[in-house]
C-alpha cells in the first residue's frame, strides 16, 4: 500500500508525526516551537514523509450523522473469483457507501466497512450495489450500534523502541 521509507525515522520525525497526527491543522511555526527547528526544517521533513509515503495527506473527519449517515455497519463478503485476483475489490471501492475495504483471509473474500444513513438504506446498498456484482456469493452484515473509538490515529514507537 505505501512505499517504506528510505531512511529510518528519526525522533524529530516522530514528534512530527505525533503531531500531525493530533491536529493535521497546525502551522509548521508550532510544530517547530515544540520540536525545537526552524519551520524551514519542518516544511522539508513534512515533504520527505510525504515524498517516501509516510504521510499520505490530510483530510477533514466529518460527523456522518450531520450528513445524514447515522448508520455504520461491517460486510463480510465472500466472492467467486480466484484467490488473490481482487477483481470485485475495483467494483466495491467505487462504491461512495464504502469507507474502507480490505482483502482478508478466511471464509469470506472482503470486509467493507459502510456508512448509510438507516437500516432500509443497508438493505438497499445490499441488495442494490452488493448484490448485483457478478462474483459476489454472499454477505455477513454486522450493524454497529454505538461506537466507543475510532480513529485513524497509529500507535507511535517510542524513544529507545
Amino acid at each position: 500500500m505505501g512505499t517504506p521509507i528510505a531512511t529510518p525515522l528519526d525522533d524529530i520525525d516522530l514528534q512530527i508525526l505525533a503531531l500531525v497526527q493530533e491536529d493535521g491543522r497546525m502551522p509548521n511555526t508550532e510544530i517547530a516551537r515544540r520540536v525545537g527547528l526552524v519551520p524551514s526544517a519542518i516544511f522539508q521533513r513534512l515533504q520527505k514523509l510525504a515524498k517516501a509515503g509516510v504521510l499520505r495527506g490530510f483530510e477533514a473527519r466529518i460527523d456522518p450523522s450531520a450528513l445524514g449517515l447515522g448508520l455504520m455497519a461491517f460486510v463480510l463478503v465472500k466472492a467467486d473469483e480466484p484467490v488473490g485476483s481482487l477483481e470485485s475489490a475495483s467494483e466495491f471501492a467505487r462504491l461512495p457507501e464504502v469507507q474502507e475495504l480490505h482483502y482478508v483471509a478466511g471464509d469470506d473474500c472482503y470486509l467493507l466497512k459502510v456508512r448509510v444513513s438507516d437500516a432500509g438504506a443497508l438493505g438497499r446498498f445490499l441488495r442494490d450495489k452488493v448484490g448485483v456484482i457478478e462474483a459476489v456469493q454472499a454477505t455477513r452484515t454486522t450493524v454497529v450500534l454505538e461506537t466507543i473509538k475510532e480513529t485513524g490515529r497509529l500507535p507511535l514507537p517510542h524513544d529507545g523502541g
